[in-house]
């Protein structure tokens, strides 16, 4: 058989990761690294050398400062999570993350999903302020799981953009996917993920307009990148192409994007609740130096 056919049947592993390991010399056939075309003799000596296994990501249970419960139950713990703060830990993320906040403050969440994301059923980016749900029990956790995949929740966001979007009120519908040359970033991509955000704008200033923004999917940075896309960056954002000068003037060093309300089925009971969360002092201020410039 072939090296890469051979190989996957013996360990159990995909032809790519096999094509990954023969390109990485890490297969030895004979005393000599074998390419994936090559052929598997019997009575050969074969060699493999396996990669470290990834090791999960722990969560260190620290305090996070400004970091608001706004309603807890057995079920679920509805957060306001402050400017600087990830959902939970990931490679190369030293700050404080949500999870260990809570785990610091002794709450208990589901234990579903990867250990480093258990209870987690949305997320917010780490610029992003605003209102959050984390599931405590297991019921909840795949009840909310699914009411975000089916998208029976309600996700309000308030976000200020640069210039003025025409129409004053519409939808974006263009496809997210991982941008092509920027690991950190995402783009409007032909083959990307349906992504679907509606907006309507709710106040407009001289250089900006601060929006109502529906979510109907939840894509990674979907708000920035549709904004983006359209010419309008959110206020701040300088990994999104927005004015340095028109931020500094305003004192931000972040998105001017807010989760502000979130609604969902309860999973305890079927009930329709709402959570609003309140601007952080940085987004107050700007909009209230946006409000002394004048309309």
């Amino acid at each position: 058989m072939r090296v890469d056919a051979g190989l996957a049947k013996l360990l159990g592993l995909s032809r790519t990761a096999v094509a990954a390991l023969t390109e990485s010399g890490d297969v030895v056939l004979d005393g000599h690294p074998a390419g994936k075309s090559d052929r598997l003799v019997a009575g050969s000596v074969l060699e493999v050398t396996l990669p470290e296994p990834e090791r999960p990501v722990q969560v260190q249970a620290v305090p996070v400062e400004g970091l608001e419960v706004l309603h807890e139950d057995d079920d679920v713990i509805v957060v306001d999570k402050p400017v600087g703060v990830a959902v939970h830990p990931s490679p190369g993320w030293t700050g404080p993350t949500v999870v260990g906040g809570l785990a610091a403050a002794g709450i208990r969440i589901a234990t579903s999903g990867a250990a480093e994301r258990q209870g987690v059923v949305h997320r917010l980016d780490v610029g992003t302020t605003g209102v959050m749900v984390v599931a405590k029990s297991e019921g909840a956790y795949s009840s909310l799981k699914h009411a975000f995949k089916e998208r029976t929740v309600e996700k309000l966001y308030h976000a200020l953009v640069q210039g003025h979007p025409d129409p004053i009120k519409g939808t974006i519908d263009a496809p997210i996917d991982r941008h092509p040359k920027h690991d950190y970033r995402f783009a409007v991509m032909a083959n990307g993920k349906p992504s679907i955000t509606h907006y309507e704008v709710a106040e407009a200033f001289r250089a900006a307009s601060l929006l109502d923004v529906h979510l109907e999917t939840g894509r990674t940075h979907q708000i920035r990148v549709h904004f983006s896309a359209l010419r309008h960056p959110c206020v701040g954002d300088l990994t999104y192409g927005a004015d340095p000068s028109l931020a500094k003037r305003l004192g931000l060093t972040r998105q001017w994007l807010h989760a502000r309300m979130l609604g969902f089925h309860h999973p305890a009971d079927g009930r329709w609740v709402e959570f609003t969360s309140e601007y952080p002092a940085d987004l107050a201020n700007s909009l209230e130096l946006l409000r002394d410039e004048g309309h």
